[in-house]
């Protein structure tokens, strides 16, 4: 009997949404566990697939996010024509995430409709977004026979921690683990109406402060500035990460963590893989679509009428569906996360 040849799945572009994926990774494992799943990626994530045990391998896609790069995909798919891959399962819906596949010649390339892909994708299903509500169920239902029942149970995401890579970093980073530390993740790179605002975050790192704990801010450089404002809002001393660790680091840092504050962002959903105990908080967006996929989440949400709007910033310029969870309604649910009587 021969084994199920390989599969290529084209990710997404997005930190969450690669977390996210990694269910549908798990559900074809567990469909096909024989068979080999390799993921073509942005180079950023390729660290991150490394931490998921059903991916054999990350392939690089070297083009600029939202860049079509005809060249660099037809070359690219070109070069996997010796893989041997017996389908692709296009996660993005534009057209050029469906241009790796068939210049590769895999024989099934399986997709939603999207940007006038018919032909790029040659196994169309459709999207019912009344049963698909989330994000990560129709990831997962690609990988399933067409006549499977919808939505499909979703396995959750867990990404690998790495304790050699956690000592490294403790060390390097002078890090001082005599008190349990909460992880702060204020950014979101989407934008500004994910962002809870940082004098709250100021005010709940002051209260853990007074309980013992210490602050850990984590982040790309791009949230360094959210970093600042929440350090100049609280009297707490805080450990400022943002910009000095790799999204690996962000994996095996919040593994230590005891707990973490967040916004919608990536590393919320890093956060939720590893299996932190996590608040988050929810603006523009919506848990109904892109919930943390962990029973150790508690997420807060005021269902607002005018959200979610899925805006970068606030039509409204006042970012109430953020500005009305303030502290004094988060200390106590964060404080019972994390047992403090």
């Amino acid at each position: 009997m021969t084994s199920p040849r390989p599969i290529l799945v084209v990710g997404p572009a997005w930190v969450g949404d690669m977390v996210m994926a990694q269910s549908l990774f798990m559900a074809l494992h567990a469909r096909l566990p024989d068979a080999a799943i390799d993921v073509l990626a942005p180079a950023w994530s390729l660290p991150l697939l490394s931490r998921m045990d059903e991916v054999r391998r990350g392939v690089a896609l070297r083009a600029a996010h939202g860049e079509l790069a005809f060249s660099a995909r037809r070359g690219l798919g070109k070069s996997l024509r010796a893989e041997g891959y017996q389908q692709a399962i296009v996660l993005p819906r534009s057209l050029k995430a469906a241009l790796v596949p068939f210049f590769a010649r895999i024989p099934r390339r399986t997709g939603y409709c999207g940007e006038w892909r018919y032909g790029l994708i040659n196994d169309v299903r459709p999207l019912d977004k009344q049963v698909l509500t989330q994000t990560v169920q129709r990831f997962v239902a690609l990988g399933l026979p067409p006549e499977s029942p919808l939505p499909p149970p979703i396995p959750k995401p867990h990404l690998r921690v790495d304790h050699d890579n956690q000592a490294r970093l403790v060390r390097e980073l002078g890090l001082d683990l005599s008190r349990p530390a909460v992880a702060f993740m204020p950014g979101a790179e989407y934008g500004p109406a994910k962002r809870w605002p940082s004098s709250y975050y100021g005010q709940i790192a002051t209260q853990l402060h007074e309980s013992g704990y210490q602050i850990w801010l984590l982040g790309s450089a791009n949230d360094s500035e959210a970093a600042v404002t929440v350090m100049r809002a609280t009297r707490a001393p805080l450990v400022d990460l943002c910009g000095k660790t790799r999204l690996e680091d962000a994996v095996d840092l919040l593994g230590l963590a005891s707990a973490a504050v967040t916004n919608d962002s990536g590393l919320m959903h890093v956060a939720a893989a590893v299996g932190t105990p996590l608040l988050a908080i929810y603006g523009s967006s919506t848990p109904d679509y892109t919930p943390p996929l962990t029973e150790h989440a508690v997420v807060m949400y005021d269902r607002l009428s005018c959200s979610p709007c899925f805006k970068r910033t606030c039509p409204k310029r006042n970012t109430q569906c953020l500005t009305h969870i303030g502290p004094d309604r988060a200390w106590p649910v964060l404080a019972d996360l994390l047992g403090i009587g």
